[in-house]
């Protein structure tokens, strides 16, 4: 493994710092019920997974305009048709996506000796809309609205190269999507770690399967404090 040395530390946001499966599953149980529709929480998420991916692979759109699209295609697999009322309330639902009980003080000691950056598949106002619940600012943002694409493509990586102005070997980035984060970080040779929020459960959740493997792997940010010899 390589030695842990860095000046940067690089985070993905929903998933890695924001617990967006609870966001996500709380966000589209009302519209399921509504219409008496019983899913099992797995299968729901990786429902979002697949038409997630397949709307931020198309032509660059809002990622609110993303979440519609996850919204419609689950109509279409169900057999229902969302309001619009729906629609918006599902897009809008990132703000209320909560924070893991681990990111605040996991990020207040890690800012005491390492800049940080946030690389994340999200609208620029709602990432900082989502920033008001981390009790320390970031030292670069580089949102899929800046770039106009979405992880995992290089573009939103090398953007944060430009950016940051340091060698590749002083970033070490976090995430918790072997797909979208660490499989394309690895191939641009950057030290990863691994936050395996999921722990033993099955499936990848949110997010799609994925075969990459990182340098270092923790359950929660607390573990990556330990790691980084701050406590």
């Amino acid at each position: 493994m390589p030695s842990l040395d860095p000046s940067i530390l690089t985070f993905d946001c929903f998933g890695t710092l924001i617990d967006w499966e609870r966001g996500i599953l709380t966000a589209l149980q009302p519209t399921l019920r509504a219409r008496s529709i019983i899913l099992e929480d797995a299968d729901v998420l990786e429902r979002f997974a697949r038409l997630e991916a397949a709307a931020e692979a198309g032509p660059y759109l809002p990622y609110r305009g993303v979440l519609g699209q996850v919204i419609d295609g689950l109509g279409e697999q169900l057999g229902f048709t969302a309001t619009e009322a729906e629609r918006d309330a599902f897009s809008e639902s990132v703000l209320s996506w909560p924070p893991f009980p681990d990111t605040g003080p996991g990020l207040r000691a890690l800012k005491t000796r390492f800049k940080l950056a946030v690389i994340t598949n999200c609208d620029t106002d709602l990432f900082a809309a989502t920033a008001k619940q981390f009790p320390v600012s970031f030292d670069e943002v580089i949102t899929a609205e800046q770039v106009g694409s979405y992880k995992p493509s290089r573009k939103n990586f090398e953007v944060a190269f430009e950016r940051l102005g340091v060698p590749r070997e002083n970033i070490l980035h976090v995430a918790q999507s072997l797909y979208h984060d660490i499989a394309p970080a690895r191939e641009l040779g950057l030290t990863t770690v691994w936050v395996n929020r999921r722990g033993n459960a099955s499936g990848s959740g949110a997010t799609p399967q994925a075969t990459a493997t990182p340098d270092y792997e923790v359950p929660d940010l607390r573990s990556l404090v330990e790691l980084l010899g701050l406590l």
